[in-house]
């Protein structure tokens, strides 16, 4: 027996659903590859022989440009080097997936965590918390955020190691929206049967949450933090982009952008690599994260793409 046929009836139908989604199925397969290429990344650049941080000065010219075609392309250099280091644009690339999707998916952790606890509390005990909750989600809402993370990354500590600065900036901001749908699924789950059975059986609020409501927020918490990683990603590279986020010469995705900027006229495959390994990134997840909801949610189960 295949471990498909095991499985329940329901869970086999959603299974087929996913595996029948071409554009979910390349989406998985880009993520997977890429959580390969992040973890082999050392690897990876010692193939080439080369790595992320060593300055290559005989690969430019007398005003910092790359020699060659398409910004130094060669057998030594894969994607060129960059534009007055001469850095490896190929190690850059590859340890940059390290810190992007790092950063992404732990920042979504972070927020995930925070916004179930949150929406769980404020939809299952109501009353004043849940409108002292409500209230704070709406000022989230409201405020600047981005203004904000460039503010705390511009004025926080030195000492403070900038990688898990980033992550708490990021995390922090992105509970929000997590909160609120998850607080308007455990206020319908707060009603059926099952719950109000195990309420009146003596089960105290923690069984409850954890035992009753937190195993039928499965599928929609899996689904939001599959969609909330490319943003989470796409914000670190914003923070780069503007000096504010994971400092040199750590490799990152959104600094290379941000620096190719000058350099578009002169050497614009500085730009196109990191600039497509971030777009395919965001696509990749968003793809997946569409799958997983067409196929876990009724609602659009029956809805082809």
């Amino acid at each position: 027996m295949t471990a498909a046929a095991s499985l329940p009836a329901g869970r086999r139908a959603r299974w087929r659903r996913i595996a029948g989604d071409r554009w979910a199925v390349t989406g998985a397969a880009v993520v997977v590859g890429l959580l390969v290429i992040a973890a082999a990344a050392p690897l990876l650049s010692a193939v080439e022989g080369q790595d992320p941080y060593t300055y290559h000065l005989d690969a430019l010219d007398d005003s910092g440009v790359p020699r060659g075609f398409g910004g130094g392309i060669s057998a030594r250099h894969w994607f060129g080097v960059e534009p007055l280091t001469g850095r490896d644009l190929f190690a850059i690339v590859v340890h940059g997936a390290r810190t992007s999707i790092l950063v992404g998916v732990a920042a979504t952790a972070l927020s995930v965590l925070l916004g179930v606890l949150v929406g769980m509390t404020a939809g299952f005990f109501g009353g004043w918390y849940d409108r002292i909750t409500g209230r704070a989600i709406d000022v989230l809402f409201g405020f600047p955020t981005l203004i904000l993370m460039i503010a705390l990354g511009a004025i926080a500590p030195a000492a403070l190691p900038k990688p898990a600065l980033v992550v708490g900036v990021i995390g922090l901001f992105g509970w929000p929206g997590i909160a609120r749908v998850v607080r308007g699924q455990t206020l319908a789950l707060r009603g059926r049967t099952f719950v109000v059975a195990s309420v009146s059986l003596g089960a105290g609020p923690l069984h409850v949450l954890v035992r009753q409501i937190l195993p039928n927020l499965g599928a929609t918490i899996i689904v939001y933090a599959t969609m909330l990683i490319p943003g989470m990603i796409g914000a670190e590279a914003a923070l780069s982009f503007l000096g504010v986020g994971v400092p040199p010469p750590t490799p990152a995705w959104g600094r290379s952008i941000g620096d190719a900027i000058a350099w578009v006229q002169t050497d614009p495959m500085f730009l196109v690599f990191p600039g497509a390994a971030l777009f395919l990134t965001t696509l990749a997840f968003n793809l997946l994260g569409d799958g997983l909801r067409d196929a876990l949610d009724p609602r659009t189960a029956g809805v082809a793409r």
